[in-house]
């Protein structure tokens, strides 16, 4: 949720996806916002996504509009799904780069490789997190958060708050 609050700037992008749709023509414009503040991790239900594919569905959308394809279904599986659906129901993807049409081979292409190398870049990030982490834990300086009450002293070690209040309230 901090990201939905802090980072205004990206939602005013997603939005300002409207006002292009209609700009090029869409009469009916929807902004489907459900997902925001929810995780992509696939652990988290997504009925604005759910919602999107429903509309795809029925055959009534001539475009979805998204920022960056790939983080519109948040992972590969469901990028593909998205991707099959809009090539069955004839409906475009459209982001800041162009407008493909899945039906095409060579539209599928691009927007395909585009998911792939998104989940790529994820998993690098994660391996890169781990291995960092690893790293600090071998060498003793990882520091992960304390239950209430714990927290780090100076030297490296868990103490018991050094807050009075907070100790007292433990003990």
């Amino acid at each position: 949720m901090a990201q939905v609050t802090g980072n205004l700037e990206s939602q005013r992008r997603q939005y300002d996806l409207a006002a292009a749709a209609a700009a090029a023509g869409f009469a009916s414009v929807t902004v489907i916002d459900d997902d925001l503040g929810r995780s992509g991790s696939g652990s988290t239900e997504r009925p604005g996504f759910e919602r999107l594919l429903a509309l795809v569905c029925s055959g009534n959308v001539g475009a979805v509009y998204c920022i960056e394809a790939p983080r519109l279904a948040r992972n590969g599986r469901d990028w593909h799904h998205l991707i099959d659906l809009c090539a069955l129901a004839g409906t475009l993807v459209i982001d800041p780069d162009g407008a493909y049409d899945p039906r095409l081979v060579n539209d599928r292409l691009l927007p395909g490789l585009k998911g792939t190398m998104s989940e790529y870049e994820l998993s690098l990030m994660r391996q890169r997190g781990i291995a960092a982490r690893d790293s600090k834990a071998k060498s003793g300086e990882f520091r992960f958060m304390h239950p209430p009450g714990l927290c780090w002293s100076e030297v490296g070690k868990i103490e018991i708050d050094p807050d009075e209040h907070v100790a007292e309230t433990i003990r």
